[in-house]
Parts: structure tokens; C-alpha cells; sequence
């Protein structure tokens, strides 16, 4: 056992973490400088971005950019997104750019130890760096936490799943291209032998398990599959089931709605989550027959009653075919297929404000 812990503490503070992190490896940085600046530069001059690093409890200092659209009027510039990089991005050149082509105000932030940010991106400094930019966007910013929208790509949602865990009055979040929890992606790319020491280093040192913290929060949630994502699927891009996001989705779905997500309600849904074109997934749809209106008026009925807060007990004496047709329903309500791999970067038009009752 003793031999566990401290292999599994080399393996996480040498190449483990910069495998999981490469963003913070000093030469890619270096490779990617020019690439930096010229981002850095464009968010400046052309969006009037505002740079500010933030010191975070631990001593880390973070770099933000933020660009403000409230005086542009309309809600979308009111709502401020902020953004969670992937593992390998940087808020110059990454998915900060989706949301602000799309009019929104956008908050940015580079991991610890990505260019401008110092340390290293463990999971407990991961959050200590979300509170901080989250305190900025509040007492800095003036934003209020409902007019908040967290928006994360890959591991990223690590820290989005986390904010809203420690922050319940966000409005909403949205996760792209995530996953449940880091350990069986972390096993796909080690050799079987090292299964223990794997199953020790994620535990205890690098423990992103998005899963766990989501559940723990109420608001709207959107999850965005990439249908052909060779990242985060376990057996590769071709296995759309093998897909860490649809394991995302089912454990969000028997939580908030244990009575409908029954054997059979994971069954429909799973039937559902097979496909990966909207053909395909148009069919199981409507093969079931799903009632769109009827659905919103039973979750509405049981809204009004008065027990908003979940897990739910609607569904409880609901006939097979009903559950069926509610579990099918929220499926296609929590998430949206985006035809693509894991890092094409997600059009405007792909970002939408997740579903709300």
C-alpha cells in the first residue's frame, strides 16, 4: 500500500499532471506565444477587453479578460458568461470566443500556470481560482449571481460544475464536451497494470468528478454531446456510447428525476443517446410518440404543487408509457448533439440559454 501512495504521487506530480494539463507545459506555451498575443491583442481592440489578474487565496495570481456589453443593451449583454477553458486552452485563443460572437458580456480566465496565470493546475487550486474570478465578476463587475451563466469546454467542466455546486444562485450552466468523472478516461490511456495506481493518483490527487458536483446544484443545466468526440469516449470517436457526456446525462436525469428515470426510463434514453445524426435520433423520438406539450403540462402540474426542489417524485404513478415519453423528453431537453469532434470550436448559433420549466 505504502508503495501505492508514493508511486501514485510521482506519477501525478511528474507527467501525470502535465498529461492531464498540457496547457501548462512550459514549450507548448512558448510554441504558442505568438498565437497568445495576437488573441490577447484582437480582445483588446476590437472588443475593448480588460485585462485584470486576480490573486486567489492560495497566492495564485489568475489572468482574466473581461468584455463588458452591458451599455450595448438587449438581455444578452446584461447575462455574463463566464468561461471555463479545456486542457490545452487559453482564454486568448478558446471557447470565450463563442459566447461573444453570440453578444454576450464574457468573462474569461486562464487555468493556474497557463501563461499570464502562475501555479499549477491541481484540482483544489482549479477552485480556489473559479471562487476568485467569480468574487470579481460580483463585487468588481457588479454583476448579480442570477444574471450569471457558467460556460465550459472539456475539463473545464471541473471548475463550471464546481461554481455552481459553491454558488446555487447562478443562473445557469452550460458544459461542453464533458465529462462525469476523470477516472475512466484516465484508465483508457494507461496500461491495465497500473489500474490501481491509476485508480489512487485520480482519487487523491486529481479527483474531477463533475458527476458529484453537479447533482448538488438546482438551476438550468446544458449538456452538449459532440457526436464525434475522440476525447472523452472510452473506446474511441466511432462508439457514440462509449461517450463520457451521455454518463453525465443519465446520472443528472435519475437524480433530479428518480420515478421517471426508472430501468426502463435509462433504457429509452440510452436508445436515444445511440444516435448520432439527428435522423436517427428524430426516429427514436417519434417512434415513442412523444408529446411534447403534454409532458410541460405535467411537470408544470407538479411544479405548481409546490415541491420545486429535487430529486422529483413525479412519475411515480405514471403509466410505462408516460414515464417513457417524460424520460425521452428531458433527454432531449438537458442535451444537444453537435455533429463534430471534441476541439472544433462551437458556433454561436450552437450556444444556447439551457431549458428552463
Amino acid at each position: 500500500m505504502k508503495s501505492i501512495l508514493s508511486s501514485s504521487f510521482l506519477i501525478v506530480h511528474s507527467f501525470g499532471r502535465r498529461m492531464l494539463y498540457p496547457g501548462s507545459v512550459g514549450l507548448l506555451q512558448k510554441a504558442m506565444r505568438p498565437m497568445l498575443q495576437q488573441g490577447q491583442a484582437r480582445l483588446i481592440e476590437e472588443f475593448d477587453g480588460q485585462r485584470n489578474k486576480l490573486v486567489t487565496c492560495d497566492g495564485n495570481e489568475i489572468d482574466t479578460m473581461f468584455v463588458d456589453r452591458r451599455r450595448e443593451g438587449g438581455q444578452k449583454g446584461q447575462t455574463l458568461v463566464i468561461c471555463c477553458e479545456g486542457n490545452a486552452g487559453f482564454y486568448e485563443v478558446g471557447c470565450m470566443n463563442t459566447p461573444l460572437e453570440g453578444g454576450y458580456s464574457v468573462l474569461g480566465w486562464n487555468h493556474p500556470g497557463f501563461a499570464g496565470s502562475t501555479g499549477v493546475p491541481f484540482p483544489q487550486n482549479e477552485a480556489n481560482a473559479m471562487d476568485v474570478v467569480i468574487q470579481y465578476a460580483v463585487h468588481r463587475l457588479g454583476f448579480q449571481l442570477s444574471d450569471i451563466v457558467v460556460y465550459a469546454w472539456s475539463i473545464g467542466g471541473f471548475t463550471a460544475s464546481w461554481a455552481v455546486m459553491s454558488y446555487p444562485e447562478i443562473q445557469s450552466v452550460v458544459l461542453d464536451a464533458s465529462f462525469d468523472d476523470l477516472l475512466p478516461l484516465a484508465l483508457k490511456v494507461m496500461p491495465d497494470s497500473w489500474k490501481p495506481l491509476v485508480q489512487h493518483a485520480v482519487r487523491q490527487y486529481m479527483n474531477l468528478n463533475n458527476a458529484d458536483q453537479l447533482l448538488k446544484y438546482q438551476g438550468p443545466v446544458l449538456l452538449i454531446r459532440r457526436t464525434r468526440d475522440e476525447i472523452i469516449t472510452t473506446t474511441g470517436p466511432e462508439d457514440v456510447m462509449s461517450n463520457r457526456g451521455n454518463d453525465l446525462l443519465l446520472k443528472l436525469l435519475q437524480f433530479r428525476y428518480p420515478k421517471i428515470m426508472t430501468e426502463e426510463g435509462v433504457r429509452v434514453v440510452r436508445q436515444w443517446l445511440g444516435s448520432s445524426n439527428p435522423i436517427e435520433e428524430a426516429s427514436v423520438y417519434s417512434g415513442y410518440e412523444v408529446d411534447d406539450d403534454w409532458c410541460v403540462s405535467v411537470l408544470q402540474s407538479y411544479q405548481a404543487e409546490g415541491d420545486v426542489l429535487f430529486p422529483w417524485s413525479v412519475g411515480e404513478d405514471m403509466t410505462m408509457e408516460g414515464r417513457r415519453q417524460l424520460a425521452l423528453f428531458l433527454a432531449r431537453k438537458y442535451m444537444r448533439n453537435f455533429e463534430t469532434t471534441h476541439c472544433t470550436p462551437l458556433p454561436a448559433s450552437e450556444f444556447h440559454s439551457p431549458w428552463r420549466l
